[in-house]
C-alpha cells in the first residue's frame, strides 16, 4: 500500500461510485492503472465493499445515538451476538476507557429510539448504558 493506493481510497470514500476515469483524472494516472490498483485492492481485501451515503434530507429524519456499554466481564461475545441480531444497531465497537463498548444506534423517531436503547439495556450481560443523541452531523468521510 504505497500513497497513491491511500489518495485512491480517499477518492472512492468521498464517491464510492466514481466511475473509473473520473477517478484517473483527480489521481492524474491512466484508467488502466487506476482499473488494475482496485482490483488488486479488492482481491486483497483492504476494498472489501462499496457502501451506500444517504441524503441528507433523508438522514435528517432519522435518530441516531451513541450508547456506551458497560459490560459484565466475560459476556463480550454474548452481547455482541445479541446487538447484532438488532437491525437499528448499526456498528458495535470494543473501545479503551470507562466503557467496554459503543454501539451506533439508529432509529426512525425517538420513540424507536428510546425502545432500542431500552431494549440493549435488557440484554443479559450489559451492565449499564449511557447515550449520547446525536445532534448534527458535520462532515462524513
Amino acid at each position: 500500500m504505497d500513497d497513491l493506493d491511500e489518495h485512491l481510497l480517499a477518492r472512492l470514500r468521498e464517491n464510492a461510485r466514481a466511475p473509473v476515469a473520473e477517478l484517473a483524472r483527480a489521481l492524474g494516472l491512466s484508467r488502466t492503472t487506476v482499473q488494475s490498483r482496485l482490483a488488486k485492492l479488492e482481491r486483497n481485501g483492504t476494498i472489501a465493499g462499496y457502501a451506500v451515503r444517504l441524503a441528507p434530507a433523508y438522514e435528517q429524519g432519522r435518530v441516531q445515538a451513541f450508547v456506551m456499554l458497560t459490560v459484565e466481564p466475560k459476556q463480550a461475545a454474548a452481547v455482541n451476538a445479541a446487538l447484532k441480531r438488532m437491525s437499528g444497531v448499526r456498528r458495535l465497537q470494543s473501545v479503551s476507557g470507562p466503557f467496554d463498548m459503543i454501539a451506533t444506534v439508529e432509529a426512525s423517531g425517538v420513540a424507536e429510539m428510546d425502545a432500542a436503547i431500552d431494549e440493549i439495556g435488557a440484554v443479559k450481560g450489559v451492565e449499564r448504558t449511557n447515550t449520547s443523541l446525536v445532534l448534527s452531523t458535520k462532515f462524513d468521510r
